[in-house]
C-alpha cells in the first residue's frame, strides 16, 4: 500500500482536491435550486442551477489560467449567486426549536455579542448560522479547483525543466606530454653569454692554448 502511494502521489494528490469539488458541487447545486424555485418552474430552477456551478467551474478554471476578457466579472456574478442559494437554503431549512439550535447560541453567544448582536433576538442567530454554514460551501470548492489547477501547472514545469536540464559530458583529462629538452651548444652558450664576459672566456681560451678565437 505505501509503495502504490509513493508511485501514484501525484494522483492521489489531485484526487484529494477534486473530491470536495464534486461533493460541494452536487450540494450547491440542490442549495440554488431551492433559490431560483422561488421565480421559476422547477425544472428551470434546476437548469439554471446546474448552469451556474458549471459557471463557476469555468470562471474560475480561466482565472487560474490567467485567461483576459470579463472572467473576474463573470466569477464575481456566479460566486454572489452560490453565496445567495446556500445561506437561503440553510437558512429556510433552521429550526429554532431544536436542542441542536439552543445548544449553537449558547456556545456563540459570546463571540456575537462582542459583535453587536443581541442573543435574544433569535432571527439574527439564524442569519448567522446560515451565512457560515451555506457561505463557506463555495469558498471550499473554489478554493479547492484553484488548488487542482496550480498543482496540474506546477508539476508540468518542473518535468520540463527536468527534460530541458543538459545532460554533462564527461571531460577526459590527458596527461601532459612531456617535451624533449635540447640542450644548447657551446656555440649557443656563448652566444647567451654577455659579450664582455664571451671576450674574457675567448682570451683565456688562447692563452691556455685550449680553443680559438670564436
Amino acid at each position: 500500500m505505501i509503495n502504490w502511494l509513493k508511485e501514484h502521489k501525484k494522483g492521489v494528490i489531485r484526487g484529494m482536491f477534486l473530491v470536495p469539488i464534486l461533493l460541494v458541487m452536487i450540494v450547491s447545486i440542490s442549495h440554488v435550486v431551492s433559490w431560483y424555485d422561488m421565480a421559476n418552474p422547477i425544472s428551470w430552477a434546476i437548469y439554471l442551477s446546474i448552469a451556474i456551478e458549471i459557471a463557476a467551474m469555468s470562471s474560475i478554471s480561466a482565472a487560474s489560467v490567467k485567461i483576459k476578457g470579463g472572467v473576474w466579472l463573470v466569477f464575481i456574478i456566479v460566486t454572489l449567486i452560490q453565496f445567495i442559494g446556500n445561506i437561503f437554503f440553510c437558512y429556510k431549512e433552521i429550526n429554532i426549536n431544536t436542542e441542536e439550535f439552543k445548544s449553537w447560541i449558547e456556545l456563540t453567544s459570546p463571540v456575537f455579542e462582542s459583535l453587536g448582536s443581541d442573543m435574544e433576538d433569535v432571527v439574527s442567530q439564524k442569519r448567522w448560522l446560515a451565512l457560515l454554514e451555506g457561505g463557506l460551501l463555495p469558498i471550499i470548492s473554489l478554493a479547492s479547483l484553484h488548488f487542482f489547477i496550480k498543482y496540474n501547472d506546477n508539476t508540468k514545469t518542473v518535468e520540463e525543466v527536468k527534460k530541458e536540464e543538459p545532460i554533462q559530458e564527461e571531460v577526459v583529462e590527458s596527461e601532459p606530454t612531456q617535451e624533449k629538452v635540447e640542450e644548447p651548444t657551446n656555440q649557443q652558450k656563448i652566444e647567451q653569454i654577455d659579450p664582455q664576459q664571451a671576450l674574457i672566456l675567448n682570451m683565456q681560451k688562447k692563452m691556455g692554448g685550449t680553443d680559438k678565437w670564436s
